[in-house]
């Protein structure tokens, strides 16, 4: 194996996770990985994906990147809202589905990096998760955002005002390019250097190829049980329809 080989083997990307908190889909694939395959939840980097707004769209064309975009028809929209509720049905999960009225999704993605800075990513998640599809809370809502911050032993002015900061819209900036460079397309998207998979239904896939190349991730015999309030189920293919053409 030549030098640079060996570097750019030694530099190599985990696998990532590509979420959104506004997707319906990406809430059960986190439910399902956590609770199904958890050593694959620690080894992959989560990665939010979210449509910008227009200062982040106009940071994002000055610096060479563009988003993808695909309008939902009501149709399609109706669709979602069946679906969804069979899978969280199978699940065992119940769920109340939040009415968004001008979402600005830089206020809880950016957020999340905030926390991920903290080392409280996962925490963060869980408590968006909750107040979005449980209680119907709209997470685009500073104040709902700053009620994390309790909670998370962080403060809550700096999460709920991500948005307003230059550096961490910057930052997602850098995640807006990253998703195009992986050729994300939708959520959930699991990606491991050159292979990628979309949707829920990839998701055991994704965790068996994984585990092929690296057998300490091999999950359990137990670890598909369930585990609280992470209870997960089946997997179907699924797309949600929101810009990107999300699942």
């Amino acid at each position: 194996m030549t030098a640079t080989a060996r570097a750019n083997r030694r530099t190599r990307r985990p696998p990532r996770f590509y979420f959104s908190l506004r997707s319906p889909y990406s809430w059960l694939a986190y439910r399902d990985l956590l609770g199904r395959y958890a050593r694959t939840a620690a080894a992959v980097e989560w990665v939010p994906f979210f449509e910008p707004d227009e200062l982040s769209r106009t940071l994002l064309t000055e610096a060479g990147g563009a988003f993808p975009y695909t309008p939902m028809s009501p149709e399609k929209h109706r669709y979602i809202l069946q679906d969804v509720r069979r899978l969280a049905a199978e699940r065992g999960l119940e769920f109340s589905w939040p009415v968004d009225r001008d979402p600005v999704w830089e206020v809880p993605h950016l957020g999340y990096l905030v926390a991920a800075r903290h080392g409280r990513g996962p925490e963060y998640i869980a408590l968006a998760a909750r107040a979005r599809w449980e209680r119907g809370q709209d997470i685009c809502d500073r104040s709902v955002i700053a009620g994390f911050g309790a909670e998370l032993g962080l403060d809550p002015g700096e999460l709920a005002t991500a948005a307003d900061d230059p550096g961490r819209r910057a930052e997602g900036v850098r995640v807006l390019l990253e998703i195009q460079r992986d050729g994300v397309f939708g959520v959930p998207f699991f990606v491991d250097h050159y292979d990628k998979y979309w949707g829920i239904d990839r998701l055991p896939a994704f965790v068996a190829a994984l585990a092929a190349k690296d057998p300490s991730l091999a999950e359990l015999p137990d670890s598909r049980r369930d585990s609280g309030p992470l209870a997960a189920g089946p997997e179907r293919s699924v797309d949600d329809g929101h810009a990107g053409g999300c699942g």
